[in-house]
């Protein structure tokens, strides 16, 4: 490291902190009146919520909790959920945002990991928490969180209150501290297909940098205009999986409205939709497939809604469906252990010059990446690769977000880190406009007849068939080639589709020299669903392991 000649500062200079409670400063100020929606069910200010996380902090040190506890909080998409996103770790206590999708033994894995002290659990999920605290071997009290008039009777033990009614007891003004920037603020586990899930962790410093740099990709550009002073925000990611993708913390900071679903049901999203004139949302496929098989949404004017399509591969096929209602997608990637912003959609002027549903092919490609990010594509030596669009190898990743290691996991924290990048596990390429194109898992690519075939690329083509609503491809074993494509189809509602269709339509795409013929699969299932993991990715190990059995 250079030997640099650093500034001096006054006696009394004051050293100011990352820390999440300076991201609460400008929203209540810029638009105290601006709405927070819960639903159907109610609303408040930016003015109350200010009040309403000085109230959580002295309900939590009233129950016990001190900085460097850990509060887990299990509950559906709300209001109460972006407080508890700013006062617990304001406090300087460590929010574990519980993957509640995941089987009762993982959630007790994760919790009892994370050493949970004081857990905040909503009434549909206290009767999971009940049967299971017996084996929670650190917690010591719990916060019951109702939607009801009245909370419903519970056997957990040490139950310090109800959550409305500890707020409504407690004062409103808390001295929040300064701390070391550096101090863990969240933490909260990445589920792969084997083995128990990995604890990421991220400090108050490297949210407040993802905040700025998420702030900055999805406002400072004409062509990406979806986090403006006019905005409606809408997350339709879990808020526990990777804090809806930082996006709560960005649109709090700059105070614009936001409504929160709650649990998430189709119709019902589409009626918030429709009823506030929702702006931006972010999501996966799978969620934005089964909003557009809604009734509801055919009478929804879906001109100024901007999506962010993540978690999984946005198709060509979704991309066009949702382009045809006036849907304006882009694609944003990135992964639990990078808080997730790593690279995101960029337009040009001159791509929107183009109708809508010819700008596919720009909003389906991963993107570029974004401000502060550093991001490669290595071969197996650790070799950078060119940018020419041809040359693939894994994408590693530096920023200052990105989470140090996993936690009480040494090994896999260095097999992550190996060389002094963060390891994706994507492969890809980057084109010279520096465009990054993922082609697919390391674990998930088709080796066949000495061959790679890229699962995602096959999926996309796949996807325009007129009659399938979701496509997933797997490798599975085979004598003569190693491998061959195996493809799992959705289709749409009252569509019909046989094998030799699907091969029938792929074959367009090798006669056009985009495949090659030993890419077309020789199988192909018709499902009413495919298998996802609890946040909503397609499950390829299970697939995989399904077709085999």
């Amino acid at each position: 490291m250079a030997n640099t000649r650093l500034l001096p500062s006054a006696d009394n200079a004051y050293q100011y902190p990352l820390l999440i409670k300076q991201l609460l400063l400008s929203g209540p100020r810029y638009n105290p009146d601006q709405k927070i929606v819960y639903a159907d069910r109610s609303e408040y200010t930016y003015r109350d919520l200010v009040d309403r996380i000085h109230r959580l902090a002295h309900a939590l040190t009233d129950a016990g909790v001190k900085p460097g506890d850990t509060v887990a909080v299990l509950d559906w998409d709300t209001p109460r959920y972006l407080e508890c996103f700013f006062a617990i770790p304001m406090i300087g206590a460590i929010l574990h945002t519980v993957n509640v999708r995941l089987a009762p033994e993982q959630i007790v894995y994760t919790m009892n990991h994370a050493e949970d002290d004081l857990v905040i659990v909503h009434d549909d999920f206290a009767p999971l928490i009940e049967k299971v605290s017996g084996d929670l071997e650190t917690v010591t009290g719990y916060i019951q969180v109702t939607d009801s008039e009245q909370a419903v009777s519970t056997g957990l033990k040490n139950v310090k209150g109800e959550y409305e009614q500890l707020l409504s007891q407690s004062d409103n003004c808390f001295d929040f501290p300064d701390f070391d920037e550096n101090s863990i603020a969240t933490t909260f586990y990445t589920t792969g297909t084997t083995g128990n899930p990995k604890g990421v962790f991220f400090s108050h410093r490297q949210l407040v940098l993802h905040t700025m740099t998420a702030a900055a990709t999805m406002g400072c550009s004409d062509e990406m205009p979806l986090l403006r002073s006019s905005s409606v925000y809408m997350p339709v990611t879990p808020m526990f999986h990777v804090h809806a993708w930082g996006v709560p913390y960005a649109a709090t900071m700059m105070g614009i409205k936001q409504v929160y679903p709650g649990r998430y049901e189709p119709e019902l999203l589409v009626d918030l939709l429709k009823t506030h004139k929702v702006t931006f949302s972010h999501c996966v496929p799978t969620i934005m497939q089964m909003m557009l098989a809604t009734e509801s949404i055919k009478t929804a004017d879906l001109s100024n809604w901007h999506v962010l399509i993540g978690g999984s591969a946005l198709t060509e096929g979704l991309c066009k469906a949702g382009a045809k209602l006036g849907i304006r997608m882009y694609t944003g990637y990135g992964m639990s252990e990078t808080a997730p912003l790593l690279a995101a959609t960029y337009l040009k002027p001159e791509d929107l010059e183009l109708p809508l549903e010819q700008q596919t092919d720009k909003r389906i490609k991963t993107g570029i990446a974004v401000p502060m990010v550093d991001l490669r594509i290595i071969d197996g030596n650790g070799e950078s690769l060119p940018h020419d669009g041809k040359a693939q190898g894994e994408v590693v990743a530096r920023s200052p977000w990105l989470t140090q290691g996993y936690l009480k996991n040494p090994e896999k924290s260095e097999e992550l880190w190996d060389g002094g990048w963060l390891h994706t596990g994507d492969v890809a390429s980057i084109e010279p406009d520096n465009t990054l194109v993922i082609r697919d898992r390391i674990k998930d690519v088709i080796k066949t007849g000495g061959e790679w075939l890229s699962s995602l690329d096959l999926e996309n083509l796949i996807s325009q068939h007129p009659a399938v609503a979701a496509a997933a491809v797997v490798g599975v074993p085979d004598e003569k080639w190693g491998e061959r494509p195996h493809a799992v189809v959705v289709l749409q509602q009252g569509q019909t589709a046989t094998l030799e269709d699907i091969q029938t339509h792929l074959q367009q795409f090798v006669d056009r020299g985009d495949i090659n013929k030993w890419a077309i699969p020789s199988a192909v299932d018709f499902t009413e669903d495919i298998p996802k993991t609890s946040v909503g990715k397609v499950n390829k190990k299970l697939i995989r392991d399904q077709i085999q059995q």
